[in-house]
């Protein structure tokens, strides 16, 4: 386009020079002077432009996204023509990006919306956002000028399920102990006198109006009951055909756990040796378990975005955690392969006072061998081949 019209310019130029035509000098005047000021007023004006991204970072599968996009002009010159294009990952748009052509007054604002569609779980670009104008006869060269590029955020598919059976002493979900740190408001063991300080909310009124006198209800102490996920994103134990489908499948598994446990008001955390895109060294940081929804959001956060990593073998990650964590921690693993050194671990680490939860997660060759060491080593075990398989967790 330069090219072109430095052409034109020097052809004008040689023609009034020629011709001695007053006429061809005022066409030269003005059509360099139209390029000049077209070059100046677009530059200008494309610098006085603001811009602003609104939408919900976090979505679910298969929901639909509204996004408000808001261009401003806070100057007093007009863009006669401005491109909009927001560019989107493919995975949550149809088409490539979204974009319009429109003129823009000064001091003014337009909005644009348009709609995201979050079909699996992952980490999708949103952006950057890029906007060109240029001269009212589109002869000069456009000016451009980029904006933020956001990021969506698509949780893991959550199964809601209703029971399940992991190894404690209590269908709470806590472990009875013998050291008085909390009380269980579940399990009323009797009753006593009042004493200064007691809550209110534990007298017994009924029992306090027969004895004349008040009566507050004693409890059992109890420790929470905390839960470790434990996933298997370790590339070489999954076959290479299968390895998406199964590790889809066990993040499912471990997405819905996570949230049944939580549901439970008891602690739970995740420890996996996938990758994570957004981490630095590539390392996905361990969650320790804790309570609370905001803990919850935290663990489908990095489920959500977590990739097959190739670093640490399931093993290893299973001796190097699993010696911080407290006794009588429910460790829930989930992998697709259970071989004699994995069973070796485990037993160790039952030893050591953890209850252990095998789930088989996909197709598992020879899974009926590995349920049955399972067994003889007194370890829960299950296998899913599909989601549909923990229906037996929702009934």
């Amino acid at each position: 386009m330069i090219n072109l019209i430095v052409f034109l310019l020097i052809f004008l130029f040689i023609v009034a020079a020629i011709a001695r035509d007053d006429f061809a000098f005022i066409l030269l005047y003005m059509f360099t002077g139209a390029i000049f000021i077209g070059r100046w007023w677009s530059r200008n004006a494309l610098s006085k432009l603001s811009y602003k991204r609104v939408f919900d970072k976090r979505a679910f599968p298969n929901q639909v996204v509204p996004v408000i996009l808001e261009v401003t002009n806070q100057g007093l010159l007009p863009l006669p023509w401005l491109h909009v294009q927001d560019g989107l990952s493919v995975e949550i748009r149809d088409q490539r990006s979204y974009q319009e052509v429109i003129s823009l007054p000064g001091k003014s604002r337009i909005q644009f919306e348009y709609e995201l569609k979050s079909h699996k779980r992952g980490l999708y670009r949103v952006g950057p956002l890029r906007m060109y104008t240029g001269d009212i006869l589109g002869i000069g060269s456009q000016n451009e000028l980029e904006g933020p590029t956001d990021h969506l955020t698509v949780y893991p598919k959550v199964i809601p399920l209703t029971r399940v059976p992991l190894p404690s002493r209590s269908p709470m979900g806590t472990l009875r102990t013998k050291q008085l740190i909390y009380e269980d408001l579940t399990r009323i063991a009797g009753k006593r006198e009042y004493v200064a300080g007691d809550s209110l909310r534990q007298i017994d009124w009924k029992a306090s109006a027969v004895a004349g006198r008040l009566q507050v209800k004693k409890f059992e102490p109890s420790i929470d009951l905390e839960t470790a996920i434990f996933l298997n994103l370790y590339a070489d134990d999954y076959n290479v055909r299968t390895r998406i489908l199964t590790t889809e499948l066990g993040i499912v598994i471990a997405a819905s756990l996570a949230t049944w446990v939580s549901g439970q008001k008891q602690p739970v955390g995740l420890w996996t040796n996938g990758s994570d895109p957004l981490a630095a060294d590539g390392q996905v940081q361990q969650i320790e378990s804790r309570k609370g929804q905001g803990h919850l959001m935290r663990i489908l956060e990095v489920l959500a975005r977590i990739k097959l990593g190739e670093d640490l073998p399931f093993i290893d990650l299973i001796n190097q955690q699993s010696a911080y964590l407290g006794w009588g921690t429910t460790m829930i693993l989930i992998t697709s392969k259970a071989d004699d050194a994995l069973f070796d671990q485990l037993f160790r680490v039952r030893r050591a006072g953890q209850n252990i939860v095998l789930i088989l997660a996909g197709a598992v060759p020879d899974f009926k061998t590995a349920l049955d060491k399972a067994k003889y080593f007194g370890i829960q075990a299950y296998h899913f081949e599909n989601e549909n398989d923990l229906d037996i967790w929702r009934q």
